[in-house]
């Protein structure tokens, strides 16, 4: 199972009732190398494992903690990226190489550059 890793600026923490759902993922993708967590604002949760190129290792899954279901918002837009307060990737240990964490995170998530047409 993976290791929790200190956090970094960078990385937020993983909250504690947050790790089973990423073990859970991980024991379950055997070629992910990390978990994408998505925290939207309704307090909903979007986690999928991906793998060495960045591409899907599990189907996404989206959760709310205490609840038995997503909240109505997230069934009307499946968890829109406009309202994304927080999202990672928690990696598997041992994690893959900086570079390659970078260009995997860039694939997921975008490279948070603007552009102008």
């Amino acid at each position: 199972m993976g290791q929790f890793e200190e956090t970094t600026p960078e990385t937020p923490a993983l909250e504690i009732r947050e790790r089973a759902m990423v073990e859970g993922i991980l024991e379950g993708s055997p070629d992910g190398v990390g978990v994408v967590v998505v925290r939207l604002d309704c307090g909903c949760r979007k986690m999928a494992a991906v793998d060495e190129n960045g591409d899907p290792a599990s189907k996404i899954i989206m959760y709310r903690d205490g609840a038995e279901t997503i909240c109505d918002t997230c069934k009307d837009d499946q968890g829109s990226y406009l309202r994304v307060t927080q999202q990672f990737i928690h990696w598997r240990e041992p994690e893959p190489p900086a570079k390659q964490q970078q260009r995997i995170a860039a694939k997921v998530m975008g490279t948070g550059t603007t552009t102008t047409h």
